[in-house]
């Protein structure tokens, strides 16, 4: 069981892992090995709450495809157990994101001070910028 929160866990056979070479240098080890983990989690026919796959469906994120399928491809290290513990951190990282709610802005108007502050220095700025100008004949 993987935990998101208090209420949310993912069961592990939801989450399908490939493991694939890495790319980039490294020599013969990059060539023999496959040590860069890439986990695929299907967001449609997962248990989480419908909130959640709505918000993550909904997200603007590389790491989603349009199929509603969140790939997460992780090759920093040489070893693919490790590999494999950081696409997880990312993958839950990424579920806790679209739970948090973002709080509501409050539009407020500005003081009357700043108003006649921003005034002032437009005032200014206009009458530097009149000094510039060449003298009427």
């Amino acid at each position: 069981m993987i935990t998101i929160s208090q209420r949310v866990e993912i069961q592990d056979a939801e989450i399908e892992w490939q493991f694939i070479r890495s790319s980039g240098a490294g020599g013969q080890n990059v060539n023999k090995v496959s040590t860069a983990a890439q986990l695929i989690f299907d967001i449609r026919a997962s248990s989480l709450p419908e909130f959640y796959k709505e918000r993550l469906l909904a997200k603007s994120d590389h790491r989603i495809t349009a199929s509603g399928k969140v790939i997460i491809k992780c090759q920093e290290t040489r070893s693919q157990l490790t590999n494999r513990e950081l696409a997880l951190e990312q993958f839950i990282e990424l579920v806790k994101s679209v739970g948090r709610v973002a709080k509501k802005r409050i539009a407020t108007k500005p003081t009357k001070a700043s108003k006649k502050r921003r005034i002032e220095s437009k005032k200014k700025r206009g009458d530097i910028k009149s000094l510039r100008k060449k003298p009427l004949d």
